[in-house]
């Protein structure tokens, strides 16, 4: 088959999320910061309690850096979700990388396309990360709870129609203590017109947060 460039409409449709992507699904919070806990006088702490230690707010960030997202997918996993990419991914530019990075797999093999996105972003509290977990599923319609996954888990998948081209994306959710994974996969099929099926995208969408969760479990935790 001969490779084909993408339609002006998918281009035109998926621009958003290149530029959302970017732009590092800007969050509420700053940079993650500890802040050291204050000397007690007025209770005649003894010196072996330093007062260096850190607080009780800081200890509860689980994580302290969101990881390098295109290290987290093995090349199998890229080779199978996404045919013909490099496997190696793209990092999105982010405004802060302590706190938020994405990264990008996409490639047209003959009239199959695919498009694979992982991202972390690290909160300042469980609290805090929780909150943004609940307000963005609530956003989706028709999705369901993966478990086990994270501490949460949450999946949906959407199939959209632009100029007769069908396009299937899903969208996994993740929240471990004070990190969200994210992971959006979808795929078009420009000779029949035709969109992956719900089970295909779902199952996919899953398997690279589960790899992206493991990433971050594994090496991220302080």
């Amino acid at each position: 088959m001969r490779s084909l460039p993408l339609p002006i409409s998918l281009t035109a449709r998926l621009s958003p999320v290149v530029v959302l992507a970017a732009a590092g699904w800007a969050l509420s919070s700053g940079p993650l910061a500890a802040t050291p806990a204050a000397e007690d006088k007025a209770d005649g702490k003894t010196a072996t309690q330093s007062p260096s230690a850190p607080s009780t707010s800081a200890a509860s960030k689980a994580y302290a850096a969101a990881p390098a997202p295109c290290g987290t997918l093995s090349e199998k996993t890229v080779k199978s979700l996404v045919p013909g990419a490099k496997t190696a991914g793209k990092e999105i530019p982010s405004t802060d990388t302590k706190v938020r990075r994405t990264c990008s797999w996409n490639a047209l093999k003959g009239y199959d396309y695919r498009w694979l996105d992982v991202s972390f972003e690290l909160m300042d509290s469980d609290e805090e990360a929780q909150k943004s977990y609940k307000a963005r599923i609530a956003e989706k319609n028709g999705g369901g709870t993966v478990p086990g996954l994270g501490d949460a888990g949450y999946s949906v998948v959407n199939l959209t129609t632009e100029d007769k081209q069908q396009t299937r994306e899903g969208v996994v959710l993740a929240q471990l203590s004070n990190a969200l994974v994210i992971v959006t996969y979808n795929g078009s099929d420009f000779e029949s017109k035709q969109a992956p099926g719900t089970d295909e995208i779902n199952k996919g969408a899953i398997k690279a947060a589960k790899e992206a969760v493991a990433g971050l479990e594994g090496g991220q935790k302080t």
